[in-house]
């Protein structure tokens, strides 16, 4: 099988990768990305394309499948820039799916997608996915959720399968996950327990993670196995004040939410952290996932739980671990970070 990986140098698309590169029924990977990474991997070659403005038909033909990850988290001072990347890239990559006659197509929605849900009990896959309005993050994906819907409408020979993980972590994505969201003012070495006497216990705070490798295992499966559909991605335990409490060996401190979102708004205001009050808002309202289809239809099961895949990301902070790849990589914001200054935090991608 020839599968091509759009979006392959990030966190997710590299653990898709190594998924991929070890099964033996797949034969090659196309890794597609707008910067080719130093990263090499067996199995894989790699083409420089953006999806919001190359020909993507090329690259797709004779694929047996494509999966589907490229997406800007950033600049969030400068939506038209992300809704131009993620909802008309992706409504390009979908053209380009029917186009080249791909026949599998994976796409990585999100948690991000669903409309606000319970917390104190899980959904599954049906639970609609309009997003949280105000957040460019939800409002993209659940505008792609609404493309895709055309396209299986449209292209009902085409096998369309969607992914909704929950918050995805590893050591290796560390320093991209710092800059996308925590920005240039954040020390790494300060991200040990010992440092981080609190933990704010707040209304809504309460959210589902996994390790990267988790998620990549699930891609594979996705696009090997005969499924359609969607599928929520978690680990257990469901995370919230006080599983962060233990972990870290912190107190809770309960912290009124609005009191919470006027510090980000003021930092993210004056270009202190690029992560949007908007993305706040709708982080604490995502619905808890029923996880069930993904075990019983893909047989999938993750192998690390969310306190060990946060643990692992919290050691690559304080490591400064990355990997070769530009989204990866602790040098891509420049010497002392001066590249993520000059880019306004937030500001241009």
């Amino acid at each position: 099988m020839r599968i091509v990986v759009i979006g392959a140098t990030g966190n997710v698309g590299t653990s898709t990768v190594r998924a991929l590169s070890a099964d033996p029924d797949v034969t090659s990977i196309l890794g597609v990305a707008r910067r080719r990474p130093e990263w090499t991997i067996g199995k894989t070659e790699w083409a420089e394309a953006d999806v919001a403005g190359s020909d993507l038909v090329p690259l797709l033909r004779g694929a047996d499948a494509v999966v589907h990850l490229a997406w800007l988290f950033q600049p969030t001072h400068d939506p038209t820039v992300t809704w131009r990347a993620n909802a008309v890239g992706s409504a390009r990559v979908f053209r380009a799916v029917a186009e080249a006659k791909v026949p599998a197509l994976v796409y990585s929605s999100s948690v991000g997608a669903y409309s606000p849900g319970p917390q104190d009990r899980a959904v599954d896959e049906s639970w609609p996915t309009h997003g949280w309005p105000t957040a460019s993050y939800g409002r993209e994906k659940a505008y792609v959720e609404r493309t895709l819907d055309a396209f299986e409408a449209e292209h009902p020979g085409c096998r369309v399968v969607r992914m909704r993980p929950g918050f995805i972590f590893e050591r290796e994505a560390a320093s991209g996950q710092r800059r996308l969201f925590a920005g240039p003012l954040l020390p790494g070495r300060l991200a040990r327990p010992d440092l981080i006497p609190i933990v704010p216990d707040l209304p809504g705070l309460r959210f589902q993670a996994l390790h990267s490798a988790d998620a990549g295992e699930a891609f594979r499966l996705a696009v090997l196995r005969d499924v359609r559909g969607a599928f929520n991605l978690a680990a257990d335990p469901v995370v919230d004040p006080d599983v962060l409490a233990e972990m870290l060996g912190a107190r809770k401190v309960r912290l009124p939410v609005p009191a919470v979102r006027a510090a980000l708004a003021a930092a993210w205001t004056l270009r202190m952290v690029p992560a949007s009050p908007q993305l706040l808002d709708l982080a604490l309202r995502v619905p808890i996932m029923d996880t069930a289809r993904a075990r019983a239809k893909l047989g999938w099961t993750p192998t690390r739980t969310s306190v060990e895949a946060i643990g692992e990301f919290l050691q690559g902070l304080r490591d400064g671990a990355g990997l070769p790849t530009p989204p990866l990589s602790p040098s891509t914001g420049g010497p002392l970070r001066i590249r993520e200054f000059l880019t306004g935090v937030g500001g241009r991608p």
